[in-house]
């Protein structure tokens, strides 16, 4: 159960980040590595800082609220 509730207190920190690895991102957002490259690009959420590659999660998130559904 501990084991748990590290992983949960993990996800709330990685949720202030203003900016994450792709590694990061795809689990915060529960989604496949490739698939959240694939969005991230198409966002054009992503900074690349020599061979480092940082996903800005707020332009990332604007771009996922256009895929809402209306019930």
């Amino acid at each position: 159960m501990t084991e748990r509730r590290a992983k949960i207190e993990e996800t709330k920190n990685m949720a202030k980040k203003k900016y994450v690895r792709y590694k990061e991102g795809a689990e915060l957002y529960s989604m496949g590595l490739s698939k959240f490259q694939q969005m991230a690009h198409e966002a054009k959420a992503t900074y690349k800082v020599d061979k480092l590659v940082l996903v800005s999660i707020e332009k990332f998130e604007k771009y996922l609220e256009t895929f809402a559904e209306d019930l």
